[in-house]
């Protein structure tokens, strides 16, 4: 529909005009000048003769009697083409932006740093052995702790600068989106369930270790918050599966010693744990500087009690 100028002036009506009106019909009778006159150009540009006059309460839109059901179709074809706009503006909750940057850097730097104590992976390492992903160890023993440890334990330096660089480089944005405490806590609440899972559907003679589980749940976060239109319907709904898909084939299922199971359900817990994030409560608690602290202190203990449990 074309924009119109609501100050322009009515014309006069013609001879032929003013005798119709004496057979007229009221096809629309309103206060507000601008909707009257956008009715009024409907009816122009679909030729149909009316009068627009104007009472002390109201502008009324009459036709004549043989044009009444075509102008009335005419109308209400403008009412539901424009019936969302203007369109309503956006919810303050729905624009965020973190208070502090993410702590991106201090992740990276932690990990690295912490491989720079525990070294590569082997038989006879102290810290593997406390640490590392054993799921005889987490089923049998109770060990639960592992799979929060394992973690933050890597194999080897290629190991250690994958997941660094593409982790780190995710990690950012993931924060920028849901704010540091958030991100960070819901990052390893979903990476332990997916170590979990996997722990339970291989049984008890798998071993893991490394940050990568976190580094698909990320990605699979990522791609449900990147779903912006909640009201997409039929293909579109099926995006962010496609898009996680992809990203996993492409990096997640080659290597000799990747861990694909890891890999797949990280994924998966990520799609459920960006389902979550994106509705309203999370969205709105996401602002509060107290929330976000205290899920970041929760994330720190959730830590530091894991390592603490591995090396009493």
């Amino acid at each position: 529909m074309l924009p119109f100028d609501a100050n322009l002036p009515m014309r006069p009506p013609s001879t032929e005009e003013m005798h119709k009106t004496v057979h007229s019909e009221t096809v629309l009778e309103t206060d507000e000048e601008q909707v009257a006159f956008a009715c009024s150009l409907v009816l122009s540009s679909a030729g149909i003769s009316h009068r627009l006059s104007q009472t002390p309460d109201a502008l009324i839109l009459r036709v004549t009697a043989d044009d009444v059901q075509k102008a009335q179709g005419q109308i209400q074809a403008y009412f539901h083409e424009n019936k969302n706009w203007p369109p309503k503006p956006v919810d303050s909750h729905s624009s965020f932006t973190p208070l502090l940057q993410p702590p991106t850097l201090l992740l990276i730097g932690g990990l690295s740093l912490f491989y720079s104590v525990t070294g590569p992976w082997t038989d006879h390492s102290f810290w593997f052995t406390r640490g590392a992903g054993d799921a005889e160890a987490i089923l049998a023993n109770g060990e639960w702790y592992r799979l929060i440890t394992a973690l933050s334990l890597h194999a080897d330096p290629t190991h250690l600068l994958g997941n660094c660089l593409l982790g780190g480089f995710l990690f950012h944005f993931f924060c920028r989106l849901t704010g540091n405490g958030l991100g960070l806590f819901s990052m390893l609440l979903t990476a332990t369930l997916a170590n979990l899972i996997n722990v339970v559907l291989h049984g008890t003679d798998h071993h893991f270790v490394g940050f990568s589980t976190a580094v698909f749940s990320i990605i699979g976060i990522l791609a449900m918050l990147s779903r912006q239109d909640l009201t997409q319907t039929g293909y579109h709904r099926l995006m962010p599966f496609m898009a996680g898909a992809a990203l996993l084939a492409m990096l997640g299922s080659s290597g000799q010693r990747t861990d694909l199971g890891a890999h797949f359900f990280g994924l998966c817990c990520g799609l459920l744990t960006g389902w979550l994030l994106s509705r309203e409560p999370l969205l709105t608690l996401r602002h509060s500087m107290t929330f976000q602290t205290i899920l970041f202190f929760l994330f720190m203990t959730g830590i530091l009690v894991a390592w603490k449990s591995a090396l009493l």
